[in-house]
């Protein structure tokens, strides 16, 4: 019999209800032992919609309360010393996650290719391992008294050790002997709970990873596989075919395969896969919306079959994580267009069914494959998803359209001459608190409970507000605030064609942060300006540059979930129209200066470097597409954050954006050192301080900063800024931390000769 499991289930419930618990304990109204009241009945009913779902296993250990990789820091007692925790409880947790008045949060980065953020542990010669019990063994012991059968996840050593920050030349796989020794304590205590299969996730396998590092594979697995639970080693994102002799060679009990985003690594695999693995095949999609084509996941089960028999095991590809919790609360979507979806319930459904046609036969699920199968089909023949007009613009597009008039030194004497900024020119990156009043005006506005007059007359008394506030604050480039928008993705796509939405279609962006991604299920267009008589008005409101700001097409792109039946680039190519016309449209209305922002270009990069060349060369023609519809006088800024850039420099340069605002603080400017080795040549404004986190740095603690900034970008091309939106902020903590930011500008531009 075939065995169905899950690699991970969404956390924060059908409801966002981990997020109301966990923000209410931050804020002091609700105390620890209430949130974990709350985090274990979202445990309880997520383990048993896998129950009734027909799974073999429930998956314990894929909560956490901020992230899965800070749950093996906080589980093996690796805090930094800068936060002086002898042992890592819920409080110190989060001081890590969120910073203290004396530290700073620890940096956080993109998941792989995912719009999921990690928290980076710090590690170093002083780093050391210890179990913390308090941690992951209760969970199972709930899972247990309940009556499951678990398969506990555990985000394997190598992974953590490749994903963690350390000072140059130190090596990372120093420490493997003394992690991987707790990781053994930790199986033997869950073999002595009843646990049989712990799955160790080991996604970095999917990378190019150094030779050292893969030879440290047999030696973990040889050490863990002794200690007493049977072993999965679970790949995902990518291709791991390259290590397919040494993976069938390891001495684990199984292996797990995405055969969504890599179904041809499967020939490598089943070709001599020893006679004592099973394999589970990662047959539906972890990452996205769209209901599975069962048929063609029947085949690649029944070919699986054919060859292993019963050790077969039937998945998702990755954790289901990265969806929406359940379709059936969707009640006002398009019905054809919820019939092409299915959420993380629906996805464990299609589980259920794949395993009772394996075992049992195809005749016995007969109905529901058909019903499938038409779904499938109909979204493949539907007029709406094709739009020969749309697909005629794209194919017509020419270099030229992808060209500024004159290069940058050209361009930013022109600009300069318009805009007359002093050195270290103040800005902030868009967004600013979105109070409950804001966010009750626009409800109550989409509810049909505030008139359209009513509403227009809220959010300009926002923008006023929020334009008052940077006149006093003496900002040099300001923003109108965005209290009109929900999201900077789905704000965008409720104003364009071929986007639809959902109401709790929400995913976990990062700790208590989640986003309702817009779904693009058809051609791309805009019917109409969207942002520029907001921007026209927060400009007459004041003599100083006001900066338009946009989502970029591959913002656009990677945040949403997008159609699987159209190659990227094309919807890329899409979305950079449909911006390009926004653009021209306000710097027609007087705008000059444009902030389009791409925090997720790097976010798209295969994992693969041999497949770097030809995405970068469509992204970044995207980007330059979207762009360079406009005078030299106008300066088209763009935003970037929690991303590795380094290794594609010459890309970013190539998007040629006059001003490239970057995070930065939370890593202490190391980013910069690299924009100054390649010789980065346009304007750069690096983060001088974390948005993330409710903490205000001290002046001398934004004024260090700025200098590491001086020490490597000339003042001349250095802008002062945030390190991202304001958004999830209060007003207290934005109004002090941008005086003192601005204090600081000020201060060393005094100095500046």
């Amino acid at each position: 019999m075939s065995t169905a499991h899950i690699l991970g289930f969404p956390r924060i419930g059908a409801r966002r209800e981990l997020k109301a618990a966990t923000e209410a304990h931050w804020k002091g109204t609700l105390d620890q032992a209430g949130l974990k009241e709350t985090a274990k009945e979202l445990r309880r009913r997520h383990w048993d919609l896998q129950k009734a779902a027909g799974l073999d296993y429930v998956t314990v250990g894929d909560f956490a309360f901020y992230d899965h990789l800070h749950n093996v820091t906080a589980l093996f007692g690796a805090a930094p010393k800068r936060f002086d925790l002898t042992s890592v409880d819920l409080s110190g947790y989060f001081a890590m996650a969120r910073g203290t008045p004396q530290q700073p949060a620890l940096a956080m980065k993109k998941w792989f290719n995912t719009n999921y953020h990690y928290l980076v542990p710090e590690i170093g010669a002083e780093t050391q391992f210890k179990l913390n019990r308090d941690w992951l063994l209760p969970e199972v012991s709930e899972a247990r008294e309940l009556g499951h059968a678990v398969k506990v996840v555990l985000p394997g050593p190598l992974t953590w050790l490749w994903l963690s920050s350390a000072e140059a030349g130190f090596d990372k796989l120093t420490l493997l002997s003394s992690l991987l020794n707790s990781y053994w304590v930790l199986l033997g205590d869950l073999k002595a709970q009843g646990v049989e299969w712990v799955q160790i996730d080991e996604p970095i396998l999917s990378l190019d990873l150094p030779q050292d590092w893969l030879a440290a594979y047999p030696i973990v697995f040889r050490e863990l596989c002794t200690a007493g639970s049977k072993v999965l080693l679970a790949t995902y994102f990518g291709d791991v075919s390259a290590h397919a002799e040494l993976l069938k060679r390891i001495p684990i009990d199984g292996l797990h395969l995405d055969l969504v985003r890599a179904p041809a690594q499967l020939d490598a695999f089943l070709k001599d896969w020893p006679e004592n693995k099973v394999l589970s095949a990662g047959v539906i999609d972890g990452r996205n919306l769209w209901r599975s084509d069962l048929a063609r996941a029947l085949t690649t089960l029944h070919e699986i079959k054919a060859v292993l028999g019963e050790r077969l095991w039937i998945s998702a590809s990755s954790s289901l994580l990265h969806v929406p919790h359940d379709l059936a609360q969707e009640t006002k979507l398009d019905p054809r267009i919820k019939n092409w979806m299915a959420f993380a319930n629906q996805k464990l459904d299609e589980l259920a069914l794949l395993k009772r046609a394996m075992n049992e036969g195809e005749a016995g699920v007969w109905k529901e494959l058909q019903v499938a199968a038409k779904a499938i089909e109909d979204r493949r023949n539907a007029p709406s998803t094709k739009r020969a007009d749309i697909r005629a613009r794209v194919a017509a597009l020419k270099d030229s359209d992808t060209e500024r008039q004159s290069v940058f030194g050209k361009r930013i004497a022109a600009q300069q001459a318009v805009l007359n900024l002093p050195k270290l020119p103040t800005t902030t990156i868009g967004s600013f608190p979105q109070t409950a009043e804001i966010r009750n005006a626009r409800a109550s506005f989409k509810a049909g409970k505030l008139s359209e007059a009513d509403y227009i007359a809220a959010m300009k008394a926002e923008i006023k507000f929020v334009v008052d506030k940077q006149e006093q604050l003496d900002i040099d480039v300001l923003v109108h605030g965005e209290p009109e928008r929900n999201d900077m993705v789905e704000y965008f796509g409720e104003q364009m064609d071929g986007y639809a939405f959902t109401q709790l279609g929400w995913v976990q962006s990062y700790g208590s942060r989640c986003v309702k991604p817009p779904v693009i299920y058809g051609d791309v267009s805009r019917p109409k300006a969207m942002t520029v008589e907001w921007t026209k008005y927060a400009q007459s409101l004041t003599t100083k540059p006001m900066k338009g700001m946009l989502s970029g097409p591959l913002t656009m792109l990677f945040w949403s979930f997008v159609r699987d039946d159209l190659p990227k680039r094309d919807v890329a190519l899409q979305l950079a129209l449909a911006l390009r016309d926004e653009v021209v449209d306000l710097e027609a209305a007087g705008i000059k200066v444009i902030q389009i922002d791409e925090p997720t270009i790097r976010e798209g990069l295969p994992l693969k470097k041999a497949d770097w060349p030809e995405y970068l060369d469509w992204a970044v023609r995207a980007f330059r597409i979207t762009a360079s519809g406009v005078r030299d006088e106008t300066q088209i800024h763009t935003h970037m954050c929690y991303s590795e850039f380094n290794d594609i420099l010459p890309s970013i340069a190539a998007l040629d954006a006059d001003v490239i605002t970057i995070e930065t603080s939370r890593a202490r400017m190391k980013l910069l050192d690299g924009f100054a080795e390649f010789k980065y040549p346009n304007d750069i404004g690096p983060g001088l301080y974390d948005i993330h986190s409710p903490r205000v740095p001290a002046a001398d603690e934004m004024k260090t900063l700025l200098q590491r900034a001086l020490a490597v970008v000339p003042a001349e091309r250095l802008w002062v800024n945030p390190d991202c939106g304001l958004k999830t902020r209060a007003w207290p903590e934005t109004e002090a931390a941008l005086e003192r930011m601005v204090a600081t500008a000020k201060e060393m531009r005094a100095t500046l000769t």
